[in-house]
């Protein structure tokens, strides 16, 4: 098979604006691409912002789109809009999570609800639509958690929202495989990015940083690339559930 690359193609990244998303959009744009931004809170919109403009002048298109995606008719909108957009998605990339370090006893239904919206629900209809929408030999990623290897307590509702992600990927890399659609989740460590400091004391920091093998935080610039050869030459994995974490769990 020839190469395959980014460029001319259209990436749809959900969560798109900063951190990890932020750079997963600049790189895709680096790469060729045209790039379809999502983002959820009004705080992020200066963020946002500053994404487009690193896109555009990096020579591509981009449109900004926000959207609270644990409703589903959001998430069908999010794609038809870029679709209207652009007249094709080819990536679709979903970097969308949310944290909760609490103890099972504390834990409200509430909160619970919330975790599983958004961890959970959003990502499976992310994957529906990603799936109705893409163009054939398409790729989608979702960005899940390390956590999902780890034997620990107090984020029953972070990694417990985001264990369903990977039957949701290995069900739909069945169901899109024929037109050539690959499906993977990529599991980070915990990342040195405001998501992680703010659920995280001190100590647990230090923990956190001793116990890769290879030493310190999961950095957003090790993953990007990895989402990247999925989206490209890594085609053919599919199915599949990675932890790039650095050694800090395994299944």
């Amino acid at each position: 098979m020839a190469k395959i690359d980014l460029k001319d193609k259209v990436v749809l990244v959900a969560g798109g604006a900063k951190n990890l998303g932020g750079l997963i959009s600049r790189e895709v744009a680096k790469q060729g691409s045209d790039v379809v931004i999502h983002f959820n809170s009004d705080s992020t919109l200066a963020d946002a912002d500053e994404t487009v403009k690193a896109v555009e002048e990096l020579g591509r298109k981009a449109i900004l789109i926000q959207s609270d995606l644990t409703k589903a008719e959001n998430v069908k909108a999010l794609f038809q809009t870029a679709t209207e957009h652009f007249g094709r998605v080819d990536v679709a990339i979903n970097t969308v999570g949310m944290v909760l370090k609490k103890p099972f006893s504390e834990t409200t239904e509430k909160e619970f609800d919330t975790m599983s919206a958004v961890n959970s629900k959003s990502a499976y209809f992310f994957l529906q639509e990603a799936g109705k929408t893409l163009e054939d030999n398409g790729k989608i990623i979702t960005i899940v958690t390390s956590l999902l290897g780890a034997f620990t307590g107090l984020y029953s509702t972070y990694a417990g929202g985001k264990a369903p992600v990977e039957h949701y990927t290995r069900a739909a890399s069945k169901e899109f495989g024929g037109r050539g659609i690959s499906v993977n989740a990529v599991g980070p460590g915990p990342m040195d990015t405001a998501f992680f400091y703010g659920q995280e004391s001190p100590d647990a920091v230090a923990y956190h940083k001793s116990a890769s093998a290879l030493g310190g935080l999961t950095k957003i610039e090790d993953i990007v690339p990895i989402v990247t050869f999925l989206a490209t030459d890594g085609w053919w994995i599919t199915g599949q559930t990675i932890l790039a974490n650095g050694g800090y769990t395994t299944k």
